[in-house]
């Protein structure tokens, strides 16, 4: 391995902490709490098998691929490591119920858990201490480098699942694999050169779909190749020219190098990652929760509404406030005046709720045009854990106006209970596996610890044959 230059010490200091983290000596909180973003994301994962966007990747990928050596989840398909861990990220982005980490900017569990268990797949008899350990790794870089970089990344067009999603994925991979720092730094270097994510893909296709798989893929090529003496970029954050930080923020004073590892060890990110309840994207949220907080004070419906105005920040209005078309479900689940009309006619937003034959829907249509939204430069000026703080005016017949801001939607705050987990996880696993498979799976994540061989959730992930297939999206 060649010499790292002197300035590396980020690099090399989060490599140093994934290569060193021990079960033992991450808190229990951590670790149960983990095993809980673990189930929620193979639910998701699971769930996102027969939707077509996965079901495009894995024929064409099943044509190309001739090993078949690990799982693609909620199927009875096997395909390599690296293909495999694209078909499933993408399952697990694929329906937008997956995790998010706030500040981070990132769905953790849609990058490190494919990439892992792959690992873990394809080196078998992985303890489930040693998975979780690797998964903790994966769950406490990913959050420091969007943490690092800020809102202006996503601001600028980058789409932050994926571009930073990589360096999580790593992470993972190489905490499973073993590998030492050296070697993890190289894994890290390897990965951030593939990291790339347009956000242009929300407006409707289906590759924002893939944006968590391509970044799962990567991160474990990262650690493969490192694995057998390939290099990296061995500065990949520090370096002044070419380097992630300088080249994603166009600048070498916009982002934050010391939150890299700020806390590594001590503070624990993966605390901070939240379990969505609605199937829509983490910004529409808080617009949702104000809605139902006001509709539980004051009783009104889509009917009654002539107006709703929505006040948010610079990243809110860029994300999610523009005018919503009928482009697909990508669009619909990323376009908040959609998914704030679904919540007003159909009184939920979870996967019911969104089909191929509501999009469009001219009472959903008319509803969504008539939500309005807003930038307040007083939001934006609060900063990156205000991002998604809102203050939402609705207007109804008669002239009534309600107001309610909602600073973190509420089951972002509240942080999801292990019984809305489990509740979720059985809720979407249940749509494709056997209810018996779904309980042998769930126990088997929450006694991971007990697990000698961490590579079983794999093999519970295999759809039957004869299990039920629900309908089409």
């Amino acid at each position: 391995m060649s010499q790292p230059p002197a300035d590396n010490r980020y690099t090399l200091g989060i490599a140093e902490f994934v290569s060193g983290l021990e079960y033992d000596r991450i808190p229990r909180e951590v670790t149960q709490r983990i095993k809980l973003l673990m189930l929620d994301a193979l639910g998701c994962g699971i769930f996102g098998a027969d939707l077509e966007w996965s079901r495009i990747l894995q024929g064409r990928l099943g044509e190309l691929d001739t090993t078949r050596a690990c799982a693609v989840w909620g199927t009875g398909q096997k395909l390599s490591a690296p293909h495999a861990a694209l078909v499933n990220g993408t399952q697990v982005q694929g329906f937008e119920l997956d995790d998010t980490h706030l500040l981070g900017v990132l769905h953790s569990g849609a990058v490190v858990l494919p990439a892992l268990i792959a690992v873990a797949e394809a080196r078998p008899r992985m303890s489930g201490r040693e998975f979780l350990a690797a998964g903790v790794a994966g769950y406490e870089v990913g959050p420091r480098v969007g943490i690092c970089m800020g809102n202006e990344h996503i601001a600028q067009g980058w789409h932050s699942g994926a571009t930073v999603g990589v360096f999580a994925a790593a992470a993972g991979a190489a905490r499973g694999m073993n590998l030492d720092a050296g070697k993890t730094v190289h894994a890290l270097g390897i990965a951030g050169t593939q990291s790339c994510g347009l956000m242009a893909a929300q407006f409707g296709s289906m590759v924002k779909r893939m944006h968590a798989g391509r970044a799962a893929q990567s991160g474990l090529y990262g650690a493969l190749f490192a694995d057998a003496g390939f290099t990296g970029i061995v500065n990949v954050f520090e370096s002044d020219y070419g380097g992630f930080c300088t080249t994603f923020s166009q600048s070498r004073n916009r982002f934050e190098l010391g939150a890299l590892t700020a806390g590594l060890g001590s503070e624990w990110q993966t605390l901070g990652v939240r379990v969505k309840l609605y199937a829509c994207n983490g910004s529409t949220h808080s617009t949702l929760d104000a809605i139902r907080e006001l509709q539980a004070e004051h009783s009104f419906g889509a009917g009654n509404v002539t107006k709703i105005v929505v006040h948010g920040s610079k990243s809110t209005v860029e994300h999610v406030g523009w005018k919503y078309e009928p482009e697909g479900l990508t669009a619909a689940q990323l376009n908040l005046g959609y998914c704030v009309a679904t919540l007003l006619i159909e009184g939920e937003c979870f996967v019911d709720q969104f089909t191929e034959d509501r999009l469009a829907d001219p009472a959903r249509i008319a509803l969504a045009r008539k939500v309005e939204t807003r930038h307040d430069p007083e939001i934006t000026a609060r900063g990156p854990q205000f991002r998604q703080m809102v203050r939402v005016e609705v207007h109804l017949n008669g002239g009534a106006r309600l107001e309610r801001t909602v600073e973190v939607a509420r089951r972002k705050k509240e942080i999801a209970s292990e019984a809305e987990i489990v509740a979720k996880f059985q809720n979407l696993a249940g749509h494709v596996l056997p209810k018996k498979q779904v309980e042998q799976l769930r126990d088997a994540v929450l006694g991971l610890e007990r697990e000698a061989d961490a590579a079983r959730m794999a093999r519970l992930t295999v759809k039957p044959d004869r299990a039920r297939t629900r309908r089409k999206r």
